[in-house]
């Protein structure tokens, strides 16, 4: 074979390589963006004017994620955590709508303590995304009931609902807020208190 047809068989080669990259890039960068959001990846693409966009808007998370300094809990945090929600629960016997509200501000509190910003629940909704994409939507349904408790229009029942919700939000970021230690059975053990 010459060195001409060598040459061109190499440039074919290589612009072969070049255009698969090319096609398999954007399509391993979606991969990657569906397996760490999961639901909340369609839920982008569906609230947004194109999947480029959506993929652009999960990308930035990412990036505003990784400047955080989260940090796992002690064991005594967690302890800490453990009992305040146990508390809570038992409170929503006697009182559903204060223990509803307690709820949230558990959850908000052990945001904070691991590193989350608090500022508001779109931020929290963006930032918890990254890392708690597949509790998020309890998140949202919670934070909904809650708001429709405030105006009068939530029964008991939503009430309940809205504390199983909190619940798996709460015992994701326990779980995830641990110094290694899996709290995941500890906080189910608790479930049946409500």
């Amino acid at each position: 074979m010459s060195t001409g047809a060598i040459i061109g068989v190499v440039v074919a080669v290589l612009v072969v390589l070049a255009v698969l990259v090319l096609v398999l890039r954007p399509a391993m960068q979606r991969k990657k963006l569906r397996d760490r959001f999961g639901p909340e990846y369609d839920r982008a693409v569906t609230d947004s004017e194109s999947r480029t966009a959506a993929e652009k808007e999960l990308a930035e998370r990412e990036h505003r994620h990784s400047e955080f300094d989260l940090k796992p809990l002690s064991q005594t945090a967690q302890d800490s955590y453990r009992r305040h929600w146990a508390n809570v629960q038992a409170k929503f016997v006697d009182s559903p709508e204060s223990a509803i509200a307690d709820a949230d501000r558990l959850v908000t509190d052990l945001m904070a303590e691991r590193g989350y910003p608090t500022e508001g629940y779109e931020a929290q909704l963006s930032v918890l995304s990254v890392e708690h994409a597949k509790t998020l939507e309890h998140y949202r349904k919670a934070h909904d009931i809650s708001e429709r408790q405030e105006i009068g229009e939530a029964s008991t029942e939503d009430l309940r609902t809205a504390m199983v919700h909190y619940r798996e939000l709460f015992t994701d970021l326990l779980e995830h807020g641990s110094a290694g230690k899996d709290t995941r059975e500890t906080v189910r053990k608790e479930k049946t208190d409500v």
